[in-house]
């Protein structure tokens, strides 16, 4: 029996749909982030601060993690948040519950790794580690950017 080749795209399609690619391990994962960004156990800090942040739903410490001017993209819109208080005072129009929970249900091993930061919650928050002087002697991780 012959298939055409319609027919066998959607049933590998289908085949891969229904056995998505194995995910890396949280080794490999701290390994890309300590390789492409450095201080891997930095950003661990930060992001096991920003799930326990948004637990307790308190916008004020999410918003001293922020590198400013802060992008985020809400309501069908783009805003450069320029400073901790405007993110606190327009917090709940400018972070969705959704945002928060891919943040929660984050598994470690799905982080994605790229030159530009760690995506977490499949990009509903980029993280980037930016450096604090002229040799990059010092970093600090922070949120980049924030996209509901």
């Amino acid at each position: 029996m012959r298939l055409s080749l319609a027919a066998t795209l959607s049933m590998l399609t289908l085949s891969l749909l229904a056995n998505p690619a194995l995910a890396q391990s949280e080794e490999d994962v701290w390994s890309n982030i300590e390789t492409i960004h450095g201080d891997a156990d930095g950003f661990f800090a930060l992001y096991g601060a920003m799930q326990d942040i948004a637990m307790s739903d308190d916008p004020t410490l999410l918003a001293d993690y922020a590198l400013y001017p802060l992008l985020v993209n809400a309501n069908g819109e783009s805003y450069d948040v320029l400073e901790a208080q405007d993110l606190i005072d327009d917090f709940d129009s400018l972070v969705y519950p959704e945002t928060l929970d891919a943040l929660l249900t984050q598994d470690v091993a799905d982080l994605i790794v790229t030159s530009e930061g760690v995506g977490i919650g499949n990009g509903a928050i980029w993280v980037t580690n930016v450096c604090l002087d002229d040799a990059c002697a010092e970093t600090q991780w922070g949120i980049l950017s924030i996209n509901n």
